[in-house]
């Protein structure tokens, strides 16, 4: 067994034995889903930073570098760091404020019962999505660490996942999280060193990075105009009301603290989020072409890496896609369990709301194992997670939070219409998906609005 195996192996015991040690924690609903809203900054900064930075940081927005380089419509990790600190800016405080459990209770306190469980139906497929991305990637890893094949690899990532979410919830996600932060920063930024130490220092680097072909900043070597700005629309727009993000916002002790702390996190994703991209635009001097892009950075690591320092890589990519899998899988079963079956069972008892959540975490993982044995790739998964009905949520959330307008029907047809056109935009293989439907969004709520107004 190697060094890597070994580390690995240690590492997922430590993660699994604090979710089961955090489980004894467990005793309300609130508890499993909202971590008993008692995050404080650290908790709230470290959780948010390390479920945000997942596989698609570390593998894909490297890849995407590697192949294609640094243009403006480079959004990752910019357009994500960007994103958090807007959600902390805008709207962690009035979301704090609503006391909720999930981002579908907003609906049901503004607009009803109806559009609270229509809400929770087309939020789902978004986290299992995500979800299906970070056991793609773990699958990948330990394909590559362990030397088994990849079909294998995600089976037994995805086994894991399911239990270790299973457990402790929000509460233990947390904890593990400021673990899983440390790591990952810590591996990102030994493996930049030895780089920067491969390639000749750090004055070689800085003009390997100036003089690359790699980057280009240009308007026209980005394309369109129309392109660039979905590329940036859908981290910064379409992840705005991600209810992975609201999770923490809404289990922190304080308005404040939710705030400043996820404001922060946006901060520390934007500077450890950049060492992937300049990894990438280090690597083709020192590892030459590769096949797969999405591979750059485990070859890279795998190749100038001791196995000690190795071994810290990879720990801190099983980190980050660790970190925001069960964020993934505790949304998805919180909006299943608490917005669907609680409510139409009648169920009042807390022991009974938290077997159910735990079961569909449980239903979530084996859905997410199935897409991503399916999947082309990480960033697929990622890309159709970031856009999927995303554009309806935005508008009608922030018209919630914000304004008295709008109706239940106005709601629910801004919420149907923009996942419509969203697929609609996909099946005819339109170049903007995600601003085709935001607009479609925002073109039905103002026509509700005018009807709603015209009514009354």
């Amino acid at each position: 067994m190697n060094v890597q195996l070994i580390a690995l192996v240690g590492f997922l015991v430590l993660q699994f034995g604090i979710g089961v040690w955090v489980s004894r924690r467990v005793a309300t609903e609130d508890d499993y889903l909202v971590g008993g809203r008692k995050l404080g900054y650290v908790l709230v900064t470290f959780s948010t930073f390390a479920t945000w930075f997942g596989a698609e940081t570390v593998i894909g927005s490297a890849g995407e570098v590697y192949s294609g380089g640094l243009s403006l419509a480079s959004a990752e990790p910019f357009g994500y760091a960007l994103c958090l600190v807007l959600m902390g800016a805008l709207l962690a405080k009035p979301l704090w404020d609503r006391g909720l459990t999930t981002l579908a209770d907003l609906y049901r306190v503004r607009f009803g019962v109806r559009i609270e469980r229509l809400a929770a139906i087309i939020l789902i497929p978004t986290s299992v999505l995500w979800a299906a991305a970070q056991v793609r990637a773990f699958g990948t890893v330990l394909a590559l660490v362990g030397g088994i094949d990849l079909t294998i690899g995600v089976g037994v990532a995805a086994l894991f996942v399911i239990a270790y979410t299973t457990f402790g919830g929000l509460l233990a996600d947390a904890y593990t999280d400021v673990i899983q932060g440390v790591v990952l920063s810590a591996g990102l930024i030994v493996t930049l060193a030895v780089v920067v130490l491969k390639v000749g220092g750090i004055g070689e680097a800085f003009t390997i990075i100036r003089t690359s072909d790699l980057i280009n900043l240009a308007p026209s070597h980005a394309g369109p105009w129309y392109l660039t700005l979905e590329a940036w629309a859908i981290p910064v727009c379409g992840s705005l009301v991600a209810t992975e993000v609201i999770g923490r916002v809404i289990g922190a002790r304080s308005a404040v603290v939710a705030q400043r702390g996820t404001m922060l996190a946006g901060l520390l994703y934007l500077a450890i989020g950049s060492i992937p991209v300049l990894i990438a635009l280090l690597a083709r001097g020192l590892i030459g072409d590769l096949a797969d892009p999405e591979q750059v950075l485990p070859t890279i690591a795998s190749t100038l890496l001791s196995p000690m320092v190795f071994a810290l890589f990879i720990g801190g990519l099983v980190s980050a896609i660790l970190s925001t899998v069960d964020s993934t899988l505790l949304v998805a079963s919180g909006l299943l369990s608490h917005n669907l079956i609680i409510p139409l069972a009648g169920i009042t008892a807390e022991r009974t709301k938290v077997l159910l959540a735990r079961g569909g975490v449980m239903f979530f993982g084996l859905v997410a194992y199935l897409l991503a044995a399916n999947a082309d790739g990480v960033l697929a998964l990622v890309e159709q997670a970031s856009a999927f009905g995303s554009a309806g949520v935005l508008v009608t959330t922030l018209f919630a939070l914000f304004t008295t307008l709008g109706s239940p029907r106005t709601a629910g047809a801004t919420l149907v219409v923009a996942l419509l056109v969203y697929l609609g935009a996909i099946a005819m293989e339109s170049p903007v998906p995600f601003l085709a439907s935001l607009g479609a969004a925002l073109i039905t709520w103002g026509l509700g609005c005018v009807t709603d107004s015209v009514a009354s």
